[in-house]
């Protein structure tokens, strides 16, 4: 058995696990939602200390949802369903679902699109989840507001998407550690969003480059086969 067979049937199953597991935990947060509604007007301190325990299980519940969907989304990631791609139309639509986002963060979204870019054979769904988390990523590193200029070009043999920003910028002893599973600095963050747009591109036979300076922004590059 290759390597890559192997890993592929390990993700499998802890896929199928982690799934297993988020059943169960969303059977206990739906219990936990109707308990609180019993304590929704509590009238004695008793009352009230049960219902502040409550809420922080439904919290950690809705964490523990939420992290088995990005872990799920990254064992799967290598599941592809190709079809011949024109990646300025995933990429428009991209900017059309984000752009709400992007106005409330005081942040301008601009394409520069390549005329020369063939189709590519991709995932369009993987491919939006990959773009979505860089744009979260970007949006994230400018809570002042600021530019993210996403842009298409050939090089030698693949089809290169850039995704930039003008925000805070990454330290480089932060760079190396980016695409670890469950690394994160964000409060609140999983740390499968990068892990998971690399096996993303990397299933399609490409590769994902970074660079960043702290103070000016960083840049990631997706390269997908012509």
């Amino acid at each position: 058995m290759s390597t890559g067979t192997a890993v592929a049937e390990i993700a499998e199953l802890a896929g199928g696990f982690v799934h297993e597991v988020k059943n169960h935990v969303s059977t206990l947060n739906l219990n936990l939602q109707l308990l609180a509604e019993d304590f929704a007007q509590p009238e004695s301190p008793k009352e009230r200390r049960a219902q502040q325990r409550i809420n922080r299980l439904l919290n950690q519940c809705q964490r523990l949802v939420s992290i088995s969907n990005d872990f799920l989304r990254f064992a799967r990631a290598e599941q592809l369903y190709k079809q011949s791609t024109d990646i300025h139309s995933v990429v428009q639509e991209m900017i059309d679902f984000f752009q709400p986002t992007s106005n409330a963060a005081g942040i301008e979204i601009v394409l520069h699109a390549s005329p020369s870019i063939p189709l590519i054979m991709v995932d369009q769904q993987l491919l939006k989840q990959a773009l979505l988390n860089l744009m979260m990523n970007a949006e994230q590193a400018m809570p002042e507001g600021g530019e993210i200029i996403l842009q298409t070009r050939l090089e030698d043999d693949f089809v290169v998407l850039d995704v930039i920003d003008n925000g805070k910028g990454i330290p480089s002893e932060q760079i190396p550690k980016l695409f670890q599973p469950f690394h994160t600095t964000k409060p609140g963050g999983s740390g499968l969003g990068l892990p998971t747009t690399r096996r993303i591109v990397e299933a399609h036979g490409g590769k994902i480059l970074v660079q960043s300076e702290v103070g000016k922004g960083t840049m990631f590059s997706l390269y997908f086969p012509k």
